[in-house]
């Protein structure tokens, strides 16, 4: 049978049905993962057959999280592992090895999505974990392809305790330049910048205007930080535009 025709008799045969043909893969699960077609079949199991049924395909991540999260293929497995088998031990297994290497998957071009899977869906605690552990590393992790990503999911789905620990660090400096200026001019940590414009409160927001205003000039000679340019100038425009709308709505 091929893949596909395998997954899609997954989807429609009844329980008994797929607990004998998940049993197949016994012995076979790492190579399926691995394999362009096998990885879907090991996925449609996880999504659509009973924890307990397939209890050792799941097992079998165990102590290989990490190599199968910065693999094309496996790192598809491990989201759908997170989205779907709630059993606490499971769960806890590969919280605490993607934990042991978050800085490392944040990098990879493949580990950074599953990363980023977590700070979207993962439960609260979670989420705080993983941001815990990167803190300290926000700016040179802003200027990485993939750890770029990750970063602006935190700014999104941080709590605002966590956002404003992520946004402190950006605006501090070491001895030869403020982050936030390097990071303007960087071609990946400028979107962070600009996540951070959209997901700040009022008043951090007019802290970062302030200080990246001093150095629109400079920035408009560069590629990247062209972009914090347009985006503050929309900005600022908003911001004029508001305040001159406040004394019409107070008057009606």
């Amino acid at each position: 049978m091929s893949s596909m025709m395998y997954v899609q008799a997954i989807e429609v045969v009844g329980l008994d049905q797929q607990t004998k043909m998940v049993a197949e893969l016994d012995g076979q699960v790492m190579r399926c993962v691995r394999d362009q077609n096998g990885n879907h079949v090991i996925q449609k199991c996880i999504e659509c057959i009973p924890q307990d049924a397939i209890q050792f395909i799941v097992s079998t991540f165990y102590g290989q999280v990490v190599m199968l999260s910065t693999h094309p293929y496996g790192c598809r497995v491990i989201q759908r592992v997170l989205e779907h088998c709630d059993d606490s031990t499971t769960q806890q297994i590969m919280m605490d090895e993607i934990l042991q290497s978050v800085c490392l998957l944040a990098q990879d071009q493949y580990g950074n999505y599953v990363v980023q899977h977590v700070l979207e869906h993962g439960k609260p605690h979670e989420r705080s974990a993983i941001i815990e552990k990167l803190i300290g590393q926000i700016v040179q992790m802003s200027q990485q392809k993939f750890a770029s990503n990750v970063i602006e999911k935190c700014l999104s789905f941080g709590n605002p305790v966590e956002r404003q620990i992520l946004i402190g660090e950006m605006l501090g400096s070491s001895n030869e330049s403020e982050h936030l200026e390097v990071m303007m001019k960087d071609q990946y940590a400028n979107y962070v910048v600009q996540k951070v414009l959209e997901t700040c409160d009022d008043q951090q927001r007019e802290t970062i205007l302030t200080r990246i205003k001093a150095h629109l000039n400079t920035l408009k000679k560069y590629t990247y930080g062209k972009h914090i340019v347009a985006r503050v100038e929309k900005l600022v425009a908003a911001g004029e535009k508001r305040l001159g709308l406040q004394p019409a709505c107070t008057a009606a």
